[in-house]
């Protein structure tokens, strides 16, 4: 890497897959933080949080480094959507997407040594109704285990969305408007 190195403070392959789709050069090295969400904390000021804990638990080890965190839910009638825990809450998290519109809430920070910047994208996704068999036959496939709401908008979770007003890969973890924006305040050569 030339100049001064940008690190993915992420384990998701789907954020790196993002990010070299913009054309930088990064190592990753994940963060591994406390994900819980405070009492009364709204999904936008979670994102932002663990974004920037992400990015700082990063960057105090790499201090030359540039540090992106990210973080994503979904929200529906107020409700904080995270990753399922188990098969029971992926369902109860489908079946309340089914036939409604949920919001996509994705924080990306950088940080450097003492500076740090946020973004915040915020999207809204709407579902066609779900059928039991339909619910049952995704969590079988494995691909609702480890994603915000159970779905994965780049995956077989794409035929659900009958919708999208936003970002596309704000929802996939890694809005990529954003990301580019704080990458070039930082002084990182975005391609356009």
């Amino acid at each position: 890497m030339r100049g001064r190195p940008l690190v993915l403070a992420s384990a998701s392959p789907r954020r790196a897959t993002l990010l070299a789709q913009i054309g930088v050069e990064f190592a990753v090295q994940p963060a591994a933080i406390d994900e819980t969400p405070q009492p009364g904390e709204r999904a936008q000021a979670l994102v932002r949080r663990l974004a920037q804990a992400k990015a700082q638990a990063v960057a105090r080890t790499l201090p030359r480094a540039l540090v992106l965190g990210a973080d994503t839910v979904v929200v529906h009638a107020g409700q904080i959507f995270g990753k399922p825990r188990d098969h029971a809450d992926a369902w109860r998290m489908l079946r309340q997407l089914s036939g409604n519109t949920h919001q996509v809430c994705t924080g990306v920070v950088a940080a450097q040594g003492e500076r740090c910047a946020a973004r915040l994208c915020v999207s809204e996704v709407t579902f066609a109704p779900l059928d039991a068999a339909t619910i049952e036959a995704y969590w079988a496939s494995g691909e609702p285990h480890n994603k915000a709401g159970g779905y994965a908008i780049q995956g077989l979770g794409a035929a659900f969305i009958s919708h999208l007003a936003g970002s596309y890969s704000g929802v996939m973890g890694l809005p990529l408007y954003e990301t580019a924006d704080l990458l070039r305040q930082f002084g990182i050569h975005v391609p356009n």
